[in-house]
């Protein structure tokens, strides 16, 4: 299995705290990260990430890139989706706006 560095450092990590408590041999490690591995969609690049809008019926998935978690409109919507759905969501990031407020948001950021 090939690891990114960023998975090497929290994989380091992981087995360091992990060796400070009950013993734990490599292969157990190993096979229980390969088990948590998310998988991505071949559409996610590096440096995006996705997103739902929904809004009553109205859902779209929407490939978002990093660069928009610096963008005040899409913190607000952040904010919203926090105060609607808490840090309990799990899965999908599900933002509570229509498609085209989402959209909107994303397309002003990039002609700023």
């Amino acid at each position: 299995m090939m690891f990114t560095p960023f998975f090497r450092k929290l994989r380091k990590g992981l087995w360091v705290s992990a060796s400070r408590g009950p013993a734990l041999n490599q292969e157990d490690f190993d096979e229980e990260l390969e088990v948590a591995s998310p998988t991505v969609p071949d559409d996610v690049k590096e440096g995006y990430f996705t997103v739902f809008a929904v809004k009553g019926k109205e859902a779209q998935r929407y490939v978002i890139e990093l660069d928009n978690l610096t963008n005040p409109g899409f913190l607000s919507l952040l904010e919203l989706a926090r105060e609607e759905y808490g840090f309990q969501q799990k899965g999908v990031l599900c933002l509570p706006c229509r498609p085209q407020e989402l959209q909107d948001i994303v397309q002003l950021w990039k002609l700023a």
